[in-house]
């Protein structure tokens, strides 16, 4: 499923950084086909809506470095929002809690959640 949704966004930003100037209309549609992806992979609509939102705005207001092209500028945008929105910091477990400590494992379908928590249990 990452691999099929890093196949997808791949694609749609390698289009950008072809282009030597960026429009309003070129962001839209990468926007739009950047959405599709991210519903294709079950993320949240919320999750999208307000993602494709923050970086359609940082893309268009964006002020492009010298030495990079419009597009790579979008493409780190986009890597900048999808750190932030997938979170920078790793926060760590309290294992000296109270027993049971409650640990929930989420993934997609046939990401191996099943098989992690059964390796972690032996």
């Amino acid at each position: 499923m990452f691999d099929n949704l890093s196949e997808k966004l791949g694609g749609i930003l390698d289009r950008l950084t072809r282009r030597g100037a960026l429009t309003e209309a070129d962001v839209d549609a990468a926007m739009r086909e950047v959405r599709r992806a991210l519903l294709e992979a079950d993320v949240s609509l919320d999750v999208v809506r307000s993602f494709t939102e923050k970086v359609r705005e940082q893309a268009i207001g964006a002020t492009v470095v010298k030495s990079v092209t419009p597009g790579q500028m979008v493409v780190k945008i986009v890597h900048d929002e999808l750190i932030a929105t997938l979170g920078a910091d790793g926060q760590t477990i309290d294992l000296n809690a109270v027993p049971p400590v409650a640990i929930m494992m989420v993934g997609l379908q046939g990401s191996g959640k099943t098989t992690t928590t059964a390796k972690l249990a032996r």
